[in-house]
């Protein structure tokens, strides 16, 4: 029996390989930063063959740390940053250009003619995604429109199109696949989360030739294997999403079960079960994955700065020396005073969706310190995370007991307590919180039987605490009655002057 599963974590800003065990722990790492270009303000693209070379040379790393060989590990499996969008020359592997990253503005104006032209319903019922130039179906547009030939290539079948995880496929197997998994197909917008196929409607109207598509798999299953990267050939065999990973990783496997990662952002995950539900709140609708025959989706809702306060209060306004020093400082005291604060440096997101409304502190007297004020943004990401979670439960007509969290600022018990009395509900820290490159092995492991079901994996996942509401219910609606007037502050800022 093969005694490793390997799994390669594509991030944003750097690759990751993480070798995982039977018992679902880590057991060795490696990880490499990689550039990120900015080309015009608003752009923002990756090299495709760093993303590879980072990707490749870490997941050597890890092996060679762990002592091991190839022949040891049982299967890789692979998550990735989702919509960031690739194009290369099926003949010689190269790209025809840089990476656009699910961050690129580009398209911005397409998709603002595309609302105009009033096709929200349509593509939202399709691909359960809003008309945004996050997604990838513009972004493969834009390449095909402005690289020289590229369309006259694409039309004669010569280029692919791929999310990073058919990138990294197609070079681990030397050209032999070029494949995806549900859950980044159903981030592209021109896949159909009901047929879950690609949509003939949409390829014609974001005038994608279906000969650049990837195939698309299921997200727990034995591809192939690779070609010339290790010593010795291995099976790739699990693919999906970082979120969708992470909430793999979490063990959210019932309807109802939610996950939140606290990062710069915080980005919230409902599992809804095997039919997908159409989001009246704002919310986005998308695959999980596909296990077997069996596709489970999920409600995704986005909260654009979470962590980020942290680092505002760090560099802006110079009130703690470093990220870690805010829990000391908020502790000071025992409540925000009155205090709130409302970091929409970016606008507001889910539920709100108001990208005129600037970041605003109301409730402040002259006994208001640093310490309130720390409380308060640290305070902003729970009340955030308490609205995304009640659209959730507004769509999904499910009851949220308890939320599964993970991410940088889950380290923070005083957040945490907060976030459990904010949201009447239990919130658990688990003991592993690298549940993305987890899910990502999970899935992998399963399709080659290194674990023999979700029950096996399941009793795996250890609760490092678990945080339960201290506040009456009473208590509370007076403070989320107070998050509500400051929110309407920040819009009213944003009104017509």
């Amino acid at each position: 029996m093969k005694k490793y599963i390997l799994s390669l974590d594509q991030g944003t800003t750097s690759s990751r390989a993480i070798i995982f065990g039977n018992d679902g722990l880590p057991f060795a790492s490696a990880q490499k930063e990689f550039r990120q270009y900015y080309p015009k303000p608003g752009w923002v693209e990756h090299d495709p063959l760093e993303i590879w070379s980072t990707q490749s040379g870490v997941a050597l790393r890890a092996v060679k740390n762990a002592g091991l060989r190839s022949e040891d590990i049982a299967a890789i499996g692979i998550t990735n940053q989702r919509e960031t969008t690739v194009v290369w020359n099926r003949k010689t592997g190269k790209p025809v250009h840089n990476a656009i990253v699910w961050q690129d503005r580009r398209t911005a104006d397409f998709c603002d003619r595309l609302k105009k032209e009033g096709l929200a319903k349509k593509i939202q019922q399709k691909t359960g995604l809003i008309i945004d130039a996050y997604f990838s179906a513009t972004k493969v547009r834009w390449i095909l429109d402005n690289v020289k030939g590229a369309r006259a290539l694409a039309e004669k079948g010569e280029l692919a199109f791929g999310t990073v995880d058919s990138w990294l496929v197609w070079n681990l197997t030397k050209g032999k696949l070029h494949i995806t998994d549900v859950s980044n197909a159903s981030r592209t917008m021109l896949f159909n989360i009901n047929t879950l196929k690609w949509d003939d409607e949409l390829l014609r109207l974001f005038d994608v030739p279906e000969s650049v598509l990837p195939e698309v798999r299921s997200s727990s299953d034995v591809y192939g294997k690779t070609a010339g990267t290790f010593s010795s050939p291995v099976a790739v065999a699990g693919i999906a999403g970082d979120q969708q990973a992470a909430l793999f990783g979490q063990m959210c496997v019932d309807p109802g079960m939610v996950k939140n990662t606290y990062g710069t952002g915080c980005f919230m995950m409902m599992n809804i079960g095997t039919k997908p539900i159409e989001s009246k709140s704002n919310l986005l609708t998308t695959v999980g994955w596909k296990i077997d025959d069996k596709t489970t989706y999920a409600l995704e809702g986005s909260i654009f700065i979470g962590g980020a306060v942290v680092q505002w209060l760090r560099d802006s306004l110079g009130i703690i020396k470093k990220s870690s020093d805010v829990e000391k400082l908020a502790a000071k005291v025992s409540d925000s005073g009155g205090v709130y604060f409302v970091p929409a440096f970016a606008g507001l997101g889910a539920p709100y969706w108001n990208q005129h409304a600037r970041g605003t502190i109301t409730g402040i007297t002259r006994g208001s310190t640093s310490a309130h004020i720390a409380k308060a943004a640290l305070d902003s990401i729970a009340y955030q995370t308490l609205e995304v979670l009640l659209a959730m439960k507004k769509d999904s007509k499910i009851d949220i007991k308890e939320l599964r969290v993970d991410g940088g600022a889950v380290v923070n018990n005083n957040l945490m307590q907060f976030q459990s009395d904010i949201l009447q509900a239990n919130v658990v820290r688990p003991k592993i919180t690298e549940t993305t490159a987890l899910g990502a092995a999970y899935l992998a492991g399963l399709a080659v039987n290194f674990w023999t079901d979700i029950k096996e994996i399941r009793k795996q996942w250890q609760v490092d605490r678990k945080f339960v509401p201290k506040s009456t219910p009473e208590e509370i609606k007076s403070l989320v009655s107070g998050w509500h007037r400051a929110i309407k502050a920040a819009e009213a800022w944003a009104g017509k002057k």
